[in-house]
């Protein structure tokens, strides 16, 4: 009786100008000694190995059907052709940037949801270009989220966790201007990111019971108003909604005390008020290996919580840490919890 092969993980091209692609060469030449998990690129064969020329490395290309990645793996770097040219140089974003990595992600979307991929990881991109190609997602998790309700036909409600063995973070909203975030936080907005992160934490993680700390907005979570009335009218009763629920949450609690070795063991995750009351902490403690993870989707997809990098893209100086634990946080959470939905 033949043996099953474990399903690869689907890697996307991200930015082909920043670093993703260094990386990318540099982990494969390094799979056996970082135990890493069996996973395909879907890119340019030619531009890849243009890249690695440039890196001054030797690596054995394989144009692969993500059937047989898995079993490549072992000897060459396998790669799930675009059937589109990409022509950008390091630090040197072109006209060939932008579909590029739009049609990686389809095609990694495309093949997680008709069960060819364990999971997804998404390389690094450049927002600024995808807008100016068009690109009308205000970035990767909302693009993904897309994809998913324009294969399935089911709208889904994608949540961003920052996620290392230090801590994992939540912001409820993120990309917004500081002064939009009291306009555009609501209870609702709260408990749906509760409710989201408390289910996948169970379903991914292994977590029975999570845990869920939430922030408050203001200073010393208000102050019982004096600072704000906020986290009296709009965070508390999204906390007592959750608790209601049977989740396991407290707060409102100030956030200049949350993040200390101390406090950190009393909870699985913090769930905050807006970008940077999240991304500080965890970008303090855990910079070179936090894992960005997509909750709320029917599969699993990390990404390394870094950029493009263009300055050095190109030069093989890039740290590898995040991008390995993006591949191995993957293959463990894919490993334990299998695609949710079926593609139709």
């Amino acid at each position: 009786m033949s043996e099953t092969v474990a399903l690869p993980l689907a890697l996307t091209l991200g930015e082909p100008a920043g670093i993703g692609p260094d990386l990318t060469i540099q982990l494969w030449r390094r799979r056996a000694e970082l135990r890493l998990p069996a996973f395909y690129i879907i890119a340019d064969p030619e531009f890849i190995k243009r890249r690695a020329q440039l890196l001054g490395l030797d690596v054995a290309v394989s144009v692969v059907t993500p059937a047989q990645a898995s079993e490549t793996f072992a000897r060459a770097m396998p790669i799930v052709s675009l059937d589109l040219p990409v022509t950008a140089a390091p630090g040197g974003p072109d006209a060939s940037s932008a579909p590029a990595a739009i049609a990686s992600i389809r095609r990694a979307v495309a093949d997680v949801l008709a069960g060819k991929a364990a999971a997804i990881v998404t390389n690094p991109v450049a927002k600024n270009v995808l807008y100016r190609s068009g690109f009308a997602e205000p970035g990767h998790t909302e693009f993904l989220a897309k994809l998913v309700e324009e294969t399935t036909g089911k709208p889904t409600r994608p949540v961003m966790m920052l996620w290392s063995p230090e801590l994992a973070v939540v912001p409820v909203t993120i990309h917004l201007p500081f002064k939009d975030v009291v306009t555009q936080l609501t209870s609702e907005l709260v408990v749906e990111t509760g409710r989201i992160v408390a289910r996948d934490l169970t379903a991914r993680f292994g977590i029975s019971h999570p845990r869920i700390v939430v922030a408050g907005l203001n200073p010393h979570a208000g102050e019982q108003g004096a600072l704000g009335d906020e986290d009296g009218t709009i965070v508390a009763p999204a906390v007592k909604r959750l608790q209601a629920e049977g989740v396991d949450a407290v707060g409102p609690l100030p956030a200049d005390t949350l993040f200390h070795e101390r406090a950190r063991v009393s909870y699985d995750v913090a769930l905050c008020m807006y970008h940077d009351q999240a991304l500080i902490p965890i970008k303090t403690l855990a910079f070179e290996h936090a894992v960005n993870v997509t909750l709320g989707l029917p599969f699993v997809r990390t990404s390394p919580d870094h950029g493009t990098a263009f300055d050095i893209a190109g030069k093989g100086t890039a740290d590898p840490s995040s991008l390995v634990a993006a591949l191995t946080l993957a293959a463990r959470l894919s490993a334990t919890a299998p695609t949710l939905v079926p593609a139709k």
